[in-house]
């Protein structure tokens, strides 16, 4: 598929197919779920909320990265730990492949989180529809769920929801989103989440 395949608007709905985003209150606080990854962005915005008050639990997840070999989850830990984030607000899982795992490892962990009244908060590249709805499909009593969509960086592009179209890392991905979730909502293996009134519900 070419870039002149694409409508503008096509490009817009897609996009918004996909984006993650659905911010929590800054009002109260929340646990943030920081969806496996090689990238510091998640860690970054973690202690941020953290130091804000905003975030007393912090889940971690993540096992080997398949890319350079780090463990995701003690490499988020190791970050939040050099940010200024104690150890007692940081929760670990250090063993899952991938998404699906992430959530389905960290699942005593989140039941702690809803224990405490916090709302749950994904925390994922602004494009990665699965996270939403692997929370939404493991923890169905867990809505409304939140998230905050970063953007990552491949091969030194930082991908955006404007230039993801252009940048064959960023297409590839965005477009198994918009494919895959659906899919996987139509044979009933993924849960329907639907974004409203700011929340994934």
């Amino acid at each position: 598929m070419t870039d002149d395949e694409l409508t503008a608007a096509q490009i817009t709905a897609l996009t918004a197919s996909v984006d993650i985003d659905a911010r929590p209150p800054e009002t109260g606080p929340s646990a943030l779920v920081l969806f496996g990854t090689n990238q510091a962005a998640p860690a970054r915005i973690a202690a941020d909320w953290f130091h804000r008050g905003l975030a007393p639990l912090i889940i971690a997840t993540g096992g080997v990265n398949r890319h350079d070999g780090i463990v995701e989850g003690r490499e988020f830990a190791r970050q939040l730990d050099a940010a200024g984030v104690p150890a007692s607000a940081v929760r670990v899982e250090d063993q899952s492949k991938d998404t699906w795992q992430n959530v389905e490892l960290s699942l005593p962990y989140l039941r702690e989180a809803l224990a405490m009244g916090l709302p749950l908060v994904a925390v994922s590249k602004w494009y990665h529809l699965r996270a939403v709805h692997c929370l939404r499909t493991q923890l169905p009593q867990a809505v409304p769920l939140y998230a905050i969509g970063w953007e990552p960086v491949y091969a030194g592009t930082l991908v955006t929801r404007d230039n993801w179209p252009s940048s064959p890392d960023g297409r590839r991905r965005v477009m198994r989103e918009t494919q895959e979730v659906p899919r996987r909502v139509t044979e009933g293996s993924y849960l329907p989440a639907v974004k409203k009134d700011g929340a994934w519900w």
